[in-house]
């Protein structure tokens, strides 16, 4: 097994940060530093981390969060801000009365402000089913905006709009409610590029004022309180492990 995917499989990182690692000579087989991306890891190798011996997973873990505003999708954070990975590891700790909590790492990203349905995962291999552009991975949003979108607002932002120079791909946009000069709109995109739906309605003159995910393929939030996490049903985690055929 390449040991990039021997890095994502024990659930330290995704593939492409397991490169970063061995590239900044992180990583150790058998007491010894590699540096190699295509270094191959046999069964009885032991691989460590930063000086932390690690191992394979008996079995990938899946859960859902619904992820609070006021936090950071990153493992940590440099200005000490809460982030999803502290929510996750009080979660496990109080619900298996166990203080070895796996290693979970977010697929994608929400902004600090952003609240919503996030993914975490021990499974590298479907971060990145998930995360990959090719696959067009629907995500719906729910938007607080202001002013109110006209016809026009909606055609551009279904047709595509320019954000960091480049053209958004199609989306579906729908208002659900207006009261006064705000509206309720549901938005739904197939890509995940950095504060993309706040930058596509800035493109369109308006100011979002409170953003969240709702549904991401065909997992949906639903009524999960924030803040609190789930794990995915056998049913959903065979739907995300074959969304690149859909």
């Amino acid at each position: 097994m390449r040991i990039n995917k021997y890095i994502a499989a024990c659930g330290v990182a995704s593939r492409r940060k397991a490169d970063e690692l061995v590239a900044q000579g992180r990583v150790a087989v058998n007491g010894s530093v590699v540096t190699e991306l295509g270094t191959e890891v046999s069964d009885g190798d032991k691989v460590a981390v930063d000086g932390k011996i690690i191992a394979l997973q008996s079995a990938e873990l899946y859960f859902m969060l619904n992820k609070p505003q006021g936090c950071v999708t990153t493992a940590s954070d440099d200005r000490d801000r809460q982030t999803v990975l502290d929510i996750f590891s009080v979660w496990y700790k109080n619900t298996n009365k166990t203080s070895n909590v796996p290693r979970v790492f977010p697929v994608g990203r929400l902004d600090y402000n952003t609240q919503g349905l996030l993914i975490l995962t021990t499974d590298g291999d479907l971060a990145n089913l998930l995360m990959h552009p090719k696959n067009h991975i629907e995500k719906t949003y729910i938007a607080k905006v202001r002013p109110h979108l006209t016809s026009e607002d909606i055609a551009r932002l279904e047709g595509g709009v320019v954000i960091d120079n480049e053209k958004t791909l199609p989306a579906t946009v729908k208002v659900l409610k207006t009261v006064g000069n705000k509206q309720n709109v549901q938005i739904t995109i197939c890509q995940g590029r950095n504060r993309q739906v706040r930058k596509m309605f800035e493109a369109v003159g308006k100011v979002v004022e409170k953003l969240e995910r709702t549904r991401v393929g065909a997992l949906e939030l639903g009524n999960l309180p924030r803040g609190q996490i789930r794990p995915l049903t056998e049913k959903e985690i065979t739907y995300l492990k074959n969304a690149n055929s859909k």
